[in-house]
C-alpha cells in the first residue's frame, strides 16, 4: 500500500533519520498551538493509529485549548461509511458553530468539547 512507506520519501528514512520526524511532529510542538482543534478518528486506522491521535488530543486538552475527539469504531483511514461521513461533517460543523459563535441548523447535532463552556442556545461564549 502506498501510504505505508511514503514517509521514507516525503520526510526521511525511518528510523535512520528519527530526529527529522521529531522535529516535524506536532506532538512535540504543542506549546505553539493556540487554536481549537477537533479530531475525528477511525479506530481501525493503520496510517494514523488511534493512540497517536489520542496522545495529541490529550496534549491539546492538557494545554487547556478547546478540543474534541470523536471516534468511529468501524472506520479506517479515510471514512467510507456514509453515516459516519455525515456524523463527522455534522460534528465538524457543530464544532465550528461553537467556536465561531453561530447556531448550527440541527439542534440534535452535538459533540463533546473539552475546555469550553457551551451555551444552551448553541452560541459560543465570548
Amino acid at each position: 500500500k502506498f501510504e505505508s512507506h511514503y514517509t521514507d520519501v516525503m520526510i526521511a528514512p525511518y528510523p535512520e533519520d528519527i530526529q527529522t520526524y521529531h522535529d516535524r511532529s506536532p506532538y512535540y510542538h504543542v506549546d505553539q498551538f493556540g487554536s481549537p482543534i477537533c479530531f475525528f478518528q477511525g479506530m481501525l486506522d493503520k496510517v494514523v493509529p488511534p493512540d497517536q491521535s489520542g496522545q495529541m488530543y490529550k496534549a491539546i486538552k492538557d494545554k487547556g485549548l478547546p478540543c474534541s475527539y470523536v471516534t468511529f469504531e468501524d472506520e479506517e483511514h479515510g471514512f467510507k461509511i456514509a453515516a459516519n461521513k455525515q456524523k463527522a461533517l455534522d460534528g465538524e460543523f457543530y464544532f465550528y458553530s461553537q467556536m465561531l459563535g453561530f447556531t448550527a441548523f440541527d439542534p440534535d447535532i452535538e459533540i463533546p468539547i473539552e475546555n469550553f463552556e457551551e451555551k444552551p442556545s448553541g452560541q459560543a461564549k465570548k
